[in-house]
């Protein structure tokens, strides 16, 4: 029989202390093992602020993940006298380090986020030569192997490749690179830039031209860029003009000439997809590129369409698309293609009162809404022009709708376009929604990065 264990005998062993875990901080108060925007002076007390420091709005939008600051969310500046530097650390309003930014000093968009850590000048130039290695390769695959049909596309596309401000896009052999920050306008951001692009294996470029955006120089107080190539391999004969693929197709590319950096990459995905459901929805038929520009959608169009009709208000533009129609005649054989110069709001009322029909229309305006501010107008402008669209539309017919306004949701462009079935009495059948091609990637903690939008829709009555 076991001997009974007198309570007196009994040990008590003491449980182990657990150690709770710290409650977590509120958002916005300072974490552990963070830093200060500047060391504390002799006394104990912060010194002066170097750098800038942002609104508690603008800290959390950063925390999140965007890397834009607006010059409204600038609470102080402090900077040495002379020349506003090019990277300044960035705080909160109680002096926590948010990061280092480039800094416009007369734009509305202040500061471009180009680190979460205190970084130099030193630091700054390593990562834009990794991070430009870095986007070059994600877009390799869409350039190399024999059954690739086309040789052109965007290379860097700004804040989507952590290099705020910075574009570069692939036209065949030339490539153009633009600076939309004042931040990158330094003579050693552009030799950063061009050794890492004429020394990739992948490129291999004839030259390498800088081409300024006006609108963007003016808002950011941009120097104005040099008069001939960044780099080229006949210096003495730079290649200006090139004649590119996408798709199969052969476009006339000039560095001097063009909107943007001369054409829309952005769209090479949707005009393949433009030729495709006109194949399964309205082949021989007859369709109408609104907003043609150099041709990118007619052309496409042609190898598929019996008569393709493309419209802009630029003459340049459409002796530019005849040039292209004219090197692509091999694909498209004896195609009836014609271009009509004219306002595409008042050719598009009158064609729609006379009683033309098409199987096809293509509708890809310039991007009506620059601000907010902008956007009731711009839904009405959509609205019109897809009005028009469905009253020329024969039952069964495909429409391409587009906006490249980033101030236009989703939302927005789906209701003006519905809106616009509904007046026309039209039922419309949505195919499918699609944005800029694989090269312009979407970000989404930037929603600005996601610009453009396209409807493919069937009018079913």
């Amino acid at each position: 029989m076991a001997k009974p264990t007198s309570k007196s005998s009994t040990k008590r062993r003491k449980a182990p202390r657990v150690q709770q875990p710290e409650a977590p901080s509120p958002r916005g108060s300072k974490p552990a093992g963070s830093k200060s925007l500047a060391p504390p002076g002799r006394s104990g007390q912060e010194s002066a602020p170097r750098g800038v420091r942002i609104n508690r709005r603008a800290a959390d939008r950063l925390r999140d993940g965007h890397v834009w600051i607006y010059a409204s969310d600038v609470e102080g500046v402090q900077i040495e006298e002379g020349e506003p530097p090019t990277l300044i650390p960035v705080a909160d309003n109680r002096g926590l380090l948010l990061g280092t930014a480039l800094y416009s000093p007369i734009s509305q968009i202040a500061l471009r986020l180009v680190s979460r850590e205190a970084i130099d000048e030193t630091a700054w130039l390593k990562l834009i030569k990794d991070r430009l290695h870095l986007a070059i390769n994600r877009r390799v695959p869409l350039l190399v192997g024999e059954d690739r049909k086309s040789d052109s596309c965007r290379l860097c596309f700004s804040e989507a490749d952590e290099i705020p401000g910075l574009i570069v896009d692939k036209y065949g052999e030339l490539l153009i690179v633009q600076l939309l920050a004042k931040g990158l306008d330094s003579p050693a951001v552009r030799e950063t830039v061009v050794e890492v692009l004429r020394n990739d294996k992948h490129l291999r470029p004839a030259a390498i031209w800088e081409r300024a955006d006006p609108r963007i120089r003016e808002l950011e107080g941009l120097g104005a860029p040099q008069r001939g190539p960044l780099f080229a391999v006949h210096p003495d004969q730079p290649v200006t003009a090139t004649q590119l693929r996408l798709n199969g197709l052969k476009f006339h590319y000039d560095v001097n000439a063009g909107q943007k950096t001369g054409a829309f990459l952005d769209q090479h995905a949707n005009y393949k997809a433009a030729e495709d459901y006109a194949r399964l929805l309205a082949p021989g038929g007859r369709a109408l590129d609104v907003c043609t520009y150099q041709g990118g959608f007619a052309l496409h169009l042609a190898r598929v369409c019996k008569t393709v009709t493309g419209i802009d208000a630029s003459h340049t533009s459409l002796e530019v698309a005849e040039r292209n129609l004219a090197a692509n005649r091999d694909v498209i054989g004896d195609k009836d293609v014609d271009w009509v110069e004219g306002d595409a709001f008042e050719v598009l009322r009158d064609w729609s009162e006379a009683g033309e029909k098409f199987d096809v229309i293509v509708l890809d305006p310039p991007a009506f809404a620059k601000s907010k501010r902008a956007v009731e107008g711009a839904l009405r402008g959509y609205k019109e022009l897809n009005l028009r669209a469905f009253k020329m539309l024969r039952p069964g017919g495909l429409l391409i709708t587009c906006s490249c306004s980033h101030h236009v949701s989703w939302s927005d462009l789906e209701g003006a376009v519905a809106s616009a079935a509904a007046d026309a009495h039209r039922r419309v059948r949505l195919h499918e929604r699609s944005g800029a091609a694989p090269d312009h990637p979407v970000i989404l903690n930037l929603p600005e990065t996601e610009y453009l939008k396209c409807l493919v829709l069937e009018v079913q009555n």
